[in-house]
C-alpha cells in the first residue's frame, strides 16, 4: 500500500496514461465513515500511499476518490486505526458509501468528472439516529 506509486507509475508509463486520467481510490481519515469525496490534485496529507504516487508520478495532478474511515481522535492511534478492521457500524457505512459511488462509475469512465462529482457528493449517507434516552423517573419523556 505505501509503495503503490511504483505500480501506478509503471502502468501509466506502459499505457501512456496522463496523471489527470488516473483515479486513485483510498481511505481518508479526514472524512467520516459513510461519506465519499471526489477531487483532483491536492496534497497527500500524510497518506503514505498518496505520497508515493506523488513521488513516482512527479505530480499531484490525478483524481482521488476519498472513502471516509474517520479519525480515531488521537494522532498516536492513527496507525493502528487504519490497520485494524472498522467497527461493524463503521464498516457498514463504508460499504454503503462504496455502493453509492458505484452509481458514478459510468460517468467516471466516460471522463464526465463534473457529473461524477455531483453524483458522489450528493449521495449522502443516511443520518444516524440519535441514541434514545430513557425518561427520568417521574419526569416527562426525553426528546429523541
Amino acid at each position: 500500500m505505501n509503495l503503490s506509486g511504483k505500480s501506478v507509475a509503471a502502468l501509466a508509463r506502459f499505457f501512456k496514461i496522463e496523471p489527470h486520467e488516473i483515479l486513485v481510490v483510498h481511505d481518508e481519515l479526514d472524512v467520516v465513515p459513510g461519506q465519499a469525496k471526489l477531487k483532483r490534485g491536492g496534497s497527500h496529507a500524510g497518506h503514505n500511499g498518496l505520497r508515493d504516487i506523488h513521488a513516482q508520478l512527479g505530480t499531484a495532478d490525478y483524481w482521488r476518490l476519498r472513502l471516509g474511515i474517520g479519525h480515531p481522535g488521537v494522532k498516536s492511534e492513527v496507525v493502528s486505526w487504519v490497520l485494524k478492521k472498522p467497527l461493524k457500524e463503521q464498516r457498514e457505512a463504508i460499504e454503503d458509501a462504496i455502493a453509492r459511488t458505484l452509481h458514478a462509475f459510468p460517468a467516471l469512465v466516460a471522463g464526465e468528472m463534473d457529473k461524477a462529482t455531483l453524483l458522489i457528493h450528493t449521495s449522502k449517507p443516511p443520518r444516524p439516529k440519535p441514541p434514545r434516552r430513557e425518561p427520568a423517573e417521574g419526569g416527562p419523556p426525553a426528546a429523541a
